[in-house]
């Protein structure tokens, strides 16, 4: 780390110290921010500021503020049920675990392309995708740090495009809300973003929205050939290959045969460990508070302005495609 970077992180602790000891409640969901990984926590905050300590530090207040207001804390004791509901999320928004890279990060695999967000209110899924958050965060980082004996405290993310349509355009709402979400509160967790099965809709898609994006964000961003295999290969081990990723041409889907392959199911083993986790918490907390039905509401924050430039751009690159199709160019 560099002298300058260095006297930001310095600067920063030392404002974090001050606003914690005036404030209990920050500190209390402070905690499980960071996991015992404070420095590494603090860096994160800093670059998504550009190293500014006064704003680094605002983004944080701003966040735990937001835990703390809407009870994030408590999200994992709050399952979604009833199972059926639950099932029908997992088949429409396209998430899991599908192993760890040789270094220890999780390997997380999105089914961006095939999800649909059909199947429930755009509650229920920002719920889901922060209880996976807060999973990834208070459980499985914490225990790959301890079994590798290292601060472990981000992920990989394996973005499959196979399907995308210019469906996708009724989907932007939802997904610049949860991405919104991760910007402002979870910042800098995924190490590298790998772009597979893209169709040329992304392609033409990403020409326009790539030079909207900071340097930072671009550098961890890697469109890979087909479905990345050969690539994904020199940073993990076959086992942890998505689904998606194992046979060139194979493409996606939401159902395989196995459960145990397919890690968007909802019978994966990532999926069952976490649902039966939610379900013990519920359980313990429900000797205080009975648990109720219905979706955990979160406040939905405003985007930041490069998100918002950057969905108007992709807004009005798939609204020219329409109209090319419409008009059969």
């Amino acid at each position: 780390m560099g002298l300058v970077s260095q006297d930001a992180l310095n600067q920063l602790q030392a404002l974090m110290d001050q606003v914690l000891l005036e404030e209990e409640p920050l500190q209390r969901t402070f905690q499980n921010v960071h996991q015992g990984c404070v420095a590494e926590t603090l860096t994160r905050f800093l670059k998504a500021r550009e190293w500014n300590a006064t704003k680094a530090h605002k983004m944080i207040v701003d966040c735990l503020k937001w835990r703390v207001q809407n009870e994030i804390d408590n999200i994992l004791s709050k399952p979604i049920i009833p199972t059926d509901l639950y099932r029908g999320i997992r088949d429409s928004q396209l998430i899991g675990l599908s192993g760890y890279s040789r270094e220890g990060l999780p390997v997380f695999a999105i089914g961006v392309g095939l999800s649909t967000f059909d199947k429930a209110s755009v509650h229920y899924y920002v719920q889901s995708h922060i209880q996976i958050n807060e999973y990834r965060d208070r459980v499985i980082l914490p225990s790959a740090s301890k079994k590798h004996e290292r601060p472990i405290t981000t992920c990989v993310k394996v973005l499959d495009m196979t399907g995308l349509k210019l469906s996708a355009l009724n989907q932007i709402k939802l997904l610049t809300i949860i991405s919104s979400i991760d910007d402002l509160n979870y910042p800098e967790k995924t190490n590298t973003y790998y772009i597979v099965n893209a169709p040329y809709i992304f392609s033409a898609c990403w020409k326009v929205v790539k030079p909207l994006l900071q340097e930072r964000t671009r550098r961890k961003v890697q469109v890979l050939q087909g479905c990345g295999r050969d690539e994904l290969l020199k940073i993990m081990d076959y086992t942890s290959l998505p689904h998606f990723c194992r046979r060139e041409g194979s493409g996606s889907s939401r159902h395989s045969e196995n459960g145990n392959e397919n890690c968007y199911s909802v019978d994966h083993p990532f999926h069952k460990q976490l649902y039966n986790y939610i379900k013990e918490q519920s359980r313990i907390h429900e000797a205080v508070e009975p648990i109720k039905q219905g979706s955990f509401h979160v406040d939905f924050p405003e985007p930041p302005a490069e998100k918002a430039e950057i969905v108007k751009t992709l807004e009005s690159e798939l609204h020219k495609f329409k109209i090319s199709n419409e008009n059969g160019d």
